[in-house]
């Protein structure tokens, strides 16, 4: 079950990728217009679903890293004491080069004015915007850590960094597990978790009534 969608969610994400008509136009439950494709919900400022989507994600890699036997914190506090950003999790032990990882988790929507143009030109843009953002916000953690942001699209799309990451989590769990497809495993886990969150910010633009 973990691994699958419900008819609505599989009819919401293929009508997103295409570009299809997914609903009917109209007025978000915050006031503003939703036209026919329905995807002024991905990206919703403030709304539940955005921020259930981004902690299901970092959960599922926070996860991740328990399987690979390196146990790993949500939000540490006081990493960097002069301004008090919190990536979203380190490990405890060295990952690399000697050092702890952290990673932080960033979703953004393919399709918001601010990004359709660039992505509309270059897969990926979006994701390659936001995790350029994330590198320039934790600058000084990279003093201690190896710090690596973890960008998805709500089109699906993820930053070289993001797949690089997966990558080596799936690597270092197959030699505990013997099982070669842990990557793919973690890959379906982030894309279906996305889909699911996806479809929820959809539906949360229509009224109770």
């Amino acid at each position: 079950m973990a691994l699958r969608l419900s008819d609505e969610e599989i009819r919401i994400a293929v009508a997103h990728r295409l570009g299809c008509r997914a609903c009917g136009p109209h007025t978000c439950v915050c006031g503003k217009a939703v036209d026919a494709r329905g995807l002024h919900g991905l990206a919703r400022r403030r709304s539940a679903p955005r921020q259930q989507r981004h902690s299901h994600l970092n959960d599922i890699i926070w996860r991740a890293m328990k399987r690979t036997q390196i146990p790993a914190v949500k939000e540490p506090v006081g990493l960097m004491r002069q301004d008090g950003k919190r990536p979203d999790g380190t490990t405890i032990l060295p990952w690399s080069r000697g050092r702890p990882l952290g990673w932080d988790v960033t979703v953004p929507d393919s399709y918001a004015d601010a990004h359709v143009v660039n992505t509309a030109r270059e897969a990926g843009a979006a994701a390659n915007h936001a995790a350029t953002n994330k590198n320039t916000k934790y600058s000084q953690l990279s003093n201690t850590h190896v710090f690596v942001p973890v960008a998805i699209e709500t089109a699906g799309t993820c930053h070289h960094q993001a797949v690089e990451l997966v990558q080596e989590i799936g690597r270092r769990t197959a030699n505990i597990t013997g099982n070669a497809r842990e990557s793919n495993f973690l890959f379906q886990q982030l894309s279906l978790a996305l889909q699911r969150a996806n479809a929820v910010s959809f539906q949360n633009t229509f009224t109770a009534s």
